[in-house]
């Protein structure tokens, strides 16, 4: 049998062979039936005999969207095997947790809620990015546990789990499909992972060992999901990736390749936008003015989310990053002279170790120079095996206080400050937490919030700015603008060439986001350390750093909620021909209107009362 791990030894099997009752699944699973403690006086209840399929699955997600998408995946194969997915741990039958190991605070949140799963005496799978990292970490003793490159074996794994057994599959093996069934936090929104692991060796990261060395799929897959989840009625596709820039270089090809496969595949109606993921400086140098090209494309977010880490070439090389300041310079420069309205986010790590205040200061004035709308700080985090724990560091209180300085400068920007008054088209895809707003973006992926009805997800319209605030901007949908286009199955590249040559000057002029060397998140505003360990809030890519937090209020998005399995259609409602949609918006009642019209009523009930009663007494009174 092929890849079989944690294969029970003849000690293990001094009893007679396998536990009565255990079945393995056509494709061998590593299984260890669990075995009564010596420390307890009685065995725990086995677990209720049921029908697999039956049960209800809790699945909780740390870290970057890669990782979401791991889950989504994940989710999509239990539901198509009968499985129910909850987002309600209570009532939940077994427990799926997927992990992140980039910083501390993750694996921290991690353990927590495996004790509070093992208190409450559920069933567990741990997967991700921790269980393959750190195979022999203490608190996966006793725990199924699934790697990154088997989640498509992930209904094994839980069924066996919920009969009472021990899996551990790790072993890599050739990428898992990208047409496997899927269930979508938001159901606007495909994040598409164009590849695994990187190439690079940064001193300080744990992700590499466990995605590992890089993996591209073929243009031709991806292309292939690209079509089928435009078809699906996709508004957003992300491309995810330890480093977007590196992809295609295990295969034979290049970034720009990949692009421009895709480009010509989306609808010409503009109602389907793809945003780039996150790419480190080295392996977009080489092809900035093609990448500049397709950033200019009008179904193109105007937005790349570019890590320096430090503004120190000394800090640079301690960190093992492969580029200068200068290269750094170069890629933000060319990409700002290039694509007009362009947006660039990156991450900062306070207190590397080595850091000393001359390198902090280079770093400080790299911020000022450039002012970016989004700057992802984080503090550094020694992370178990990788080069930088060994390395002497630099004090805590000195780690928080330059991370606290450089934030206070990063809030001292207002990058909005003038959008106030003018007229962008935005694309909607998400429900703001308040409830009031829906959430959109501009071309060059600005998070702009307006009121407006939930019809409007899944639309493109032009609003009017109306207030700017640090995070994000607020507007008014102009009435009659709401496009909803259907998107086409397949759109011919002849198509697409013709409506780019008609649109690229448009979009210049429309265009005014696991933390750490992660894509940004689809929200403008900054979060914590410890809310970026949830996916809620969660950037694009596995990486290192963490996002700021916000001093002021900010609205976070609530995810829309969809599924869709295969090639099956998950859209919500059917989007016909293209149409213009009039938009209704939530007006507030006028309260002494109702007053004064309360009173008339109450004020004519009262004479007409006083009619009758007279009458009735001129009648009585009468002979």
């Amino acid at each position: 049998m092929e890849d079989i791990e944690d294969v029970l030894g003849p000690a293990d099997l001094s009893g007679g062979g396998a536990p009565p009752g255990l079945r393995l699944p056509l494709a061998a699973v590593a299984v260890k039936p669990k075995r009564r403690s010596s420390r307890v006086a009685q065995a725990p209840p086995q677990p209720e005999a049921r029908i697999p399929g039956t049960q209800t699955i809790y699945v909780k997600t740390f870290g970057c969207s890669h990782n979401q998408s791991d889950s989504e995946y994940m989710s999509g194969q239990l539901s198509a095997f009968g499985y129910a997915i909850t987002e309600e741990p209570e009532g939940a039958d077994l427990w799926l947790i997927n992990t992140c190991t980039v910083k501390n605070p993750s694996q921290s949140a991690m353990t927590t809620l495996i004790s509070k799963c093992k208190n409450a005496n559920k069933p567990l799978v741990v997967a991700g990015c921790v269980p393959q990292g750190s195979q022999g970490l203490k608190e996966l003793e006793g725990i199924s546990i699934i790697g990154v490159q088997q989640i498509d074996r992930v209904v094994e794994v839980v069924e066996e789990t919920l009969k009472g057994h021990e899996v551990r599959l790790l072993s890599r093996k050739t990428l898992p499909s990208l047409d496997l069934p899927k269930v979508r936090k938001n159901k606007f929104i495909e994040i598409l992972p164009i590849n695994v692991g990187c190439l690079g060796a940064c001193t300080y990261c744990k992700t590499k060992h466990a995605r590992g060395h890089l993996g591209s799929y073929t243009i031709d897959s991806l292309v292939d999901r690209v079509k089928t989840v435009v078809s699906e009625g996709v508004r957003e596709i992300w491309l995810s990736s330890e480093d977007t820039g590196a992809y295609g270089r295990d295969i034979s090809t290049n970034l720009p390749n990949l692009l421009n496969a895709i480009v010509a595949e989306l609808p010409v109606d503009q109602s389907t936008m793809l945003r780039i993921g996150m790419t480190n400086p080295p392996f977009i140098l080489e092809h900035l003015k093609e990448i500049a090209a397709v950033l200019c494309h009008p179904c193109v977010y105007s937005f790349l989310h570019v890590p320096v880490q430090s503004g120190s070439d000394a800090v640079l090389t301690a960190m093992n990053r492969e580029y200068t300041v200068a290269e750094f310079r170069k890629v933000v420069d060319t990409l700002y002279e290039l694509v007009p309205g362009m947006q660039i986010a990156t991450d900062i790590i306070c207190g590397f170790p080595g850091e000393t205040d001359e390198d902090f200061s280079e770093t400080v004035n790299l911020v000022k120079e450039y002012q970016f709308p989004q700057v992802h700080i984080s503090q550094f985090y020694p992370r178990p095996g990788t080069p930088a724990a060994r390395m002497k560091k630099v004090p805590s209180n000195e780690v928080k206080k330059r991370s606290r300085e450089l934030t206070s400068v990063f809030e001292l920007f207002s990058p909005y400050q003038g959008m106030e008054g003018k007229v962008e088209r935005i694309w909607i895809t998400e429900i703001a937490t308040d409830g009031v707003h829906l959430v959109g973006h501009t071309k060059g992926y600005i998070q702009v919030l307006v009121i407006a009805p939930d019809s409007l997800l899944g639309t493109s319209a032009n609003v009017k700015i109306t207030s700017v605030g640090r995070w994000s901007v607020f507007g008014e949908v102009i009435e009659g603008s709401v496009v909803v286009g259907e998107a086409p199955k397949q759109t011919s590249a002849k198509l697409q060439k013709e409506h780019i040559q008609n649109q690229v000057e448009e979009a210049g002029c429309c265009a005014t986001d696991s933390c750490g060397t992660c894509a940004c998140s689809n929200e403008a505003q900054q979060c914590s350390p410890e809310r970026c360990e949830d996916t809620s809030h969660a950037p694009e890519t596995c990486g290192d750093v963490t996002r700021q937090e916000a001093l002021q209020p900010t609205l976070v998005r609530r995810s829309v909620e969809g599924t869709t399995k295969g090639s099956k259609s998950s859209a919500a409602h059917s989007l016909g021909k293209e149409q213009q949609v009039k938009v209704v918006t939530r007006r507030g009642v006028n309260i002494d209107t109702i007053l004064w019209c309360g009173l008339a009523v109450s004020f004519a009930v009262t004479i007409a009362l006083l009619v009758i009663l007279t009458s009735k007494i001129s009648s009585t009174s009468s002979p």
